[in-house]
């Protein structure tokens, strides 16, 4: 839950009040797609939809290319993850690359069920092209190059179809409205240009507020974005206190239409699958600029590509270079890209006779409001979907097409999570009251056009530290006006405007090195420590505070619940503060625990040197992606599937599919296939040692403890370990014990209490060791270790409630057995052999103890077969 001060903007207070069960902002793919999949989700759930213009326009309508979505046979979610990854330069969510690679198919299946009408191949199936950063033909387009407009007419349609969504047009969001006593959003306010009841300020009420408000990209004099791109949801988010992360990452589209040096607002775009198709970059004397650069040529990311074209404009002293593409010919362009062809021609500029300027402009956002996998932000109530939202899956630089992907797979996902939440409180709340907090002066519209040239001069394609500075307290001057400015649409819109580009320009000051689309020419190089701490951003009051810090990148739910089972469960209370700081233990949740140790185990492979797998790296591309068998070698018991898992998933960064045919506990045969893991070659290959280190070693300790518990069966006595474990692999070598159906004995020297031999002689007496421990904590178990039968009713008188019966013969085990008569649990231990277990385990006793269980069983031979 957020925590920072709240803010409002000055505006009147509302004047008509409308519900829903869910309040829509935002008309795009995003949007349009939450509204629809609730409705769909829902039997009677109700939906405000508020576009700020007109219902089909909006963002989503002026993209070009496509959707990458891996549709075709050859490619698959794995390939599309690596190349996400690749793209993000480092600061993607695996998780969230993850699921927007293995839901991406259906959501584009979704999308066409609904009546999207995509280009055909000459067999009937998707055709498909390549984008940059992508090395496979996975981006679907429609009408060649106006996919955006055919999604949002599809889309567009079918909410008009919906009675339950009601459509709110030409409304600007204002503020949140809250309630209780967390503060939870319950609506928002709004500004309607329209006549009748719908006029001026009134306010949505509803449990739930998604934002789909699109992108900032009016905050720069050049950009792609339409009009209405003036980053109102993030700066309704941040008023709200919200979190705001990785703002410093802006993609500026390396091919967008130059019109000249005096050209201001929205530029047209020149898609890049222009590029796909064969097109090629080459400076003012036509020479090529993008050879040498990157392995994929005009074909890189983004960032690579504007990176590169702003350098050579700096070095020719031009404000544009060329797109090449006068071999396509006439049919290629107008079957292919008869938009572009036609914007090309209405401003001059004929592509089929010469090379096309074109010159970096602001395009897409990477980061946004920061939100859960599900689309939650910090503050209750409130939610995010598309490119106002930092779901995690664009990191330092979006891949070309992702970003209509993760609209649409994205708001399925908040969807699901707002019906789950309906079924649970159905009845509609009370209505909320503005947010509280200072009222934020709001700023003159007039200071628009100097806010767009300071950010596009020091905070555009290529940044400086000195730049940044100056440009940060500029922007600060301007948020304090000297005189009052009256709130409407112009104001606001200017008061959002400047508070986005105070926050974009913190988080760019705050990272010091170049990563993704943020570059810095004072820091021209990435600094490997910085990789794991993302800029966060906040508002307190009118006061912008950025802040890094160290990243945790999430596991999938399922893989982390069952990490959590792997567990050193406390027979007692927690151990006090100040017992937890003295021994500095790690009182987190156990799947980070595991991956702690598995990140450990990782790093003695990769200690010296580039710290990679360098025999791996030589001899396979970093793009290739193979299928491996995890395979038994033996029969046996297993143990620490979910760990192996788990290495290969910090290995890969999420970037692997699995599915398991074996698990935790089952017995396998030799040749048996335990798992199959399909990622990078790369990955599989550098997670094997550690991958199979774990699950032989926890494997080997379950078949041996399988073997015990088989010998005694049908006697009543269980076998159980003690605390010979490896260190620093307790839990995982307890667990395996489980696994092989024996059971836990003492996890450490806090949960119980254990008078052994050296105990009785400092105490003087095993009735004195035992009743010191009774008084010193009366609440913990009490076992007692003897070695002979004369010290066991002084255990007893004394409260011990279990025996541990320390290298009795049989026939001693028998006649303690006899004695005790049930007054206490007895466990036999200390030289027992599995030629001796099932005589022992008849005298009566209720455990046989065997410490080799976790202290020297062999590893069960498990191997990694790549495909």
């Amino acid at each position: 839950m957020s925590s920072a001060r709240q803010t409002r903007i000055e505006a009147p207070e509302p004047g008509w009040t409308v519900h829903a069960d869910v309040v829509v902002i935002g008309s795009g793919i995003a949007g349009l797609s939450t509204a629809l999949r609730y409705v769909q989700r829902t039997g009677a759930g109700r939906v405000v939809l508020v576009t700020k213009d007109r219902l089909s326009t909006g963002s989503t309508a002026y993209a070009q290319g496509g959707i990458a979505a891996a549709m075709a046979p050859e490619d698959g979610p794995v390939a599309h993850m690596v190349d996400t990854l690749l793209a993000g330069a480092g600061l993607c969510d695996p998780h969230a690359v993850n699921v927007l690679a293995t839901d991406g198919p259906d959501a584009l299946r979704w999308l066409i069920n609904l009546g999207a009408e995509f280009d055909r191949d000459d067999d009937g199936g998707l055709s498909l092209t390549r984008e940059g950063g992508h090395r496979a033909d996975r981006v679907a387009h429609a009408g060649g190059d106006a996919t955006g407009a055919e999604i949002q007419r599809a889309l567009v349609q079918a909410v008009l179809s919906q009675e339950r969504i009601e459509v709110v047009e030409h409304a600007v969001a204002l503020d949140t409205l809250r309630e209780g006593d967390d503060g939870a959003v319950r609506g928002v306010t709004l500004h309607v240009l329209g006549e009748g009841e719908r006029d001026g300020v009134g306010a949505v009420v509803a449990p739930a507020v998604v934002l789909a408000t699109g992108g900032m990209g009016q905050v720069f004099a050049a950009t792609t974005n339409p009009p209405v791109s003036t980053g109102d949801g993030l700066a309704l988010a941040a008023r709200a206190g919200a979190r705001l992360r990785d703002l410093e990452f802006i993609q500026f589209h390396p091919t967008v239409l130059w019109l000249g040096p005096q050209a201001r607002g929205r530029q047209p775009l020149v898609s890049e699958a222009l590029r796909g198709e064969g097109a090629y970059l080459v400076d003012a004397e036509g020479r090529r600029i993008m050879e040498g650069v990157h392995e994929l040529g005009d074909l890189a990311p983004r960032d690579v590509v504007a990176r590169t074209i702003a350098r050579a404009m700096a070095a020719q002293d031009t404000d544009h270079v060329y797109l090449e593409t006068r071999h396509f010919g006439r049919a290629t362009w107008e079957r292919r890209f008869p938009t572009i062809l036609a914007s090309c021609r209405s401003h001059g500029i004929d592509p089929l006779t010469e090379a096309v300027p074109v010159a970096p402009a602001a395009h897409y956002a990477s980061g946004g409001v920061e939100v859960d996998i599900d689309g939650r932000t910090g503050v209750p109530g409130l939610w995010a979907v598309g490119e106002v939202a930092r779901t995690g899956v664009h990191g330092a630089n979006r891949l070309a097409s992702n970003s209509l992907l993760e609209g649409l797979v994205f708001a399925d996902r908040i969807a699901a999570g707002l019906a789950r939440a309906a079924e649970r409180v159905p009845e509609r709340p009370p209505g909320g009251a503005p947010a509280p907090g200072a009222t934020v002066p709001l700023v003159d519209p007039d200071t628009t056009a100097t806010v767009r040239a300071l950010m596009s001069r020091d905070a555009g394609v290529l940044r400086t530290g000195e730049g940044l500075a100056g440009l940060t307290a500029r922007l600060d001057s301007l948020s304090s006006p000297t005189g009052h400015v009256a709130p409407d649409v112009a104001a606001w819109e200017a008061t959002n405007l400047l508070t986005v580009a105070r926050l974009v320009a913190a988080a760019a000051l705050h990272r010091t090195e170049s990563r993704g689309a943020h570059q810095r020419a004072d820091a021209p190089e990435p600094r490997p420590e910085l990789r794991l701490r993302p800029v966060v951003v906040r508002l307190e009051g009118d006061t912008i505070v950025a802040t890094d810090e160290t990243r945790q990148p999430d596991l999938p739910p399922a893989l982390a619940a069952e990490l959590d089972t792997i567990a050193l469960p406390l027979a007692g209370p927690d151990p006090a503060p100040e017992s937890r700081a003295e021994f500095t233990l790690p009182w987190t949740a156990p799947h980070q625990s595991h991956a702690d140790t598995v990140r450990r185990a990782l790093a003695e492979d990769l200690t010296a040197g580039p710290r990679i797998d360098v025999t791996t790296v030589a001899t396979i591309p970093a793009d290739q992606v193979r299928t491996a068998h995890v395979v038994a070698r033996a029969d046996g018991t297993v143990s620490g599937i979910p760990l192996a898992e788990l290495v290969f998933w910090l290995v890969a960064e999420g970037a692997l599919e699995v599915s398991r045919q074996a698990g935790d506990g089952d017995s396998v045969k030799r040749g048996d296939v335990l798992m199959t893991v399909t990622a990078r070659t790369r990955d599989l290959l550098t997670a094997e040692r550690t991958a199979l280190n774990l699950l032989t070693h926890m494997s080997g300790i379950a078949t041996a403890t399988r073997t015990w518990v088989d010998t005694v069966a049908g006697t009543g006595a269980r076998i159980r370990d003690s605390r010979k474990t490896t260190p620093g692999l307790r839990a995982l070598d307890k667990y395996a014990v489980r696994c092989g159906g024996g059971v836990n004995h003492r996890y450490g020297l806090s949960d119980a209490g254990l008078v052994k031999d050296n105990h009785v002689v400092a105490a003087g007496g095993v009735g004195e060791a035992v009743r010191a421990v009774r008084e010193r904590f009366p609440d913990l178990p009490l076992e007692v270790e003897v070695d002979r039968i004369d010290q066991i009713e002084d255990a007893l008188a004394a409260g011990a409630e279990e025996i541990l019966l320390d290298n009795f013969t049989v026939e001693r085990l028998a006649e303690a057995v006899a004695l005790v008569d049930g007054r206490a649990r007895l466990e036999s231990s200390g030289g027992l052999t599995l030629d001796a277990a099932a005589d022992v385990a008849r005298t009566g006793v209720d455990y046989l103890a065997v410490g080799a269980l976790t202290h020297s069983s062999p590893a069960l031979d498990i191997a990694l077969d790549l495909l």
